[in-house]
């Protein structure tokens, strides 16, 4: 399956972007999904996770409450809503396709190409 990472762009602290993750090639219903994303100088991360079939998410803490993952099978598109965002949310975000449900990267065998999210004011 092929992903395309779409949404970002530059966001004054406490603002909102959607982040946009389309499928091709086969439909992302049979996946479970996941965002990730790497800061400058870090290492890449966990952010969110959503299952396949029962819709199930996880979050990292330092996301808790206030992203949010979703899916529209329909659309063959994962999204990731981040409100209330920070600084310290910048960073390459990247989403990424899995058979198993978990927060660990190398569970995940599909990966997007990566949008750049900058919270800066």
């Amino acid at each position: 399956v092929q992903l395309q990472a779409s949404g970002g762009g530059l966001v004054q602290p406490g603002g909102s972007l959607r982040l946009s993750c389309e499928g091709a090639g086969r439909t992302l219903r049979s996946y479970n999904m996941g965002w990730f994303r790497q800061a400058p100088g870090k290492e890449r991360e966990f952010v969110a996770c959503i299952a396949r079939g029962s819709g199930s998410t996880y979050y990292a803490d330092s996301v808790k409450g206030r992203f949010t993952v979703s899916r529209d099978n329909a659309k063959n598109t994962v999204y990731l809503q981040m409100d209330s965002l920070k600084p310290e949310d910048t960073a390459v975000y990247y989403c990424a396709a899995a058979l198993s449900f978990g927060t660990l990267a190398t569970m995940y065998g599909y990966w997007g190409q990566g949008t750049l999210v900058t919270v800066s004011s």
